[in-house]
């Protein structure tokens, strides 16, 4: 059993899949958003693919903790994806993984347009290597 991360955007949802020991986060390819339907059909496949039984969805906090705009078109989207998956949803403070992800990237020498490229699913292990850790048991 798997854990996977969301980093859902207007135009792109970044991806990252736990490993099977629910240790480590690894980044899959960007999905460039079509439709509602299609997002989750193809969510639906790569959650069966993965044996996926739980999902973390990054909540788009302001820095001061508020709900942003934002956070509602995710949690919509959330809840549709829990009522066609039928597993448990996880919302995730992601305040800052897109910043970390760009500094990641940046590090790693990509130029700028590699970066965009990039920087959605980066986010989503951010987020999901993130919530791994602090379970309990885990340790950093």
């Amino acid at each position: 059993m798997r854990v996977m991360a969301l980093d859902v955007g207007d135009r792109t949802i970044g991806i990252a899949v736990s490993d099977a020991l629910l240790m480590t986060a690894q980044p899959r390819p960007t999905l460039r958003r079509k439709s509602l339907l299609a997002d989750i059909e193809y969510l639906r496949r790569l959650a069966a693919e993965n044996e996926v039984h739980e999902i973390v969805v990054g909540q788009p906090l302001h820095m001061s903790g508020k709900k942003s705009p934002q956070s509602e078109k995710v949690a919509r989207f959330a809840e549709r994806l829990h009522e066609a998956l039928d597993v448990p949803v996880v919302y995730w403070d992601e305040r800052l993984t897109s910043f970390a992800a760009e500094l990641h990237l940046e590090e790693m020498g990509l130029k700028w347009r590699k970066r965009r490229e990039h920087v959605d699913k980066i986010a989503a292990m951010i987020i999901l290597q993130n919530y791994l850790d602090s379970r309990p048991g885990q340790t950093a």
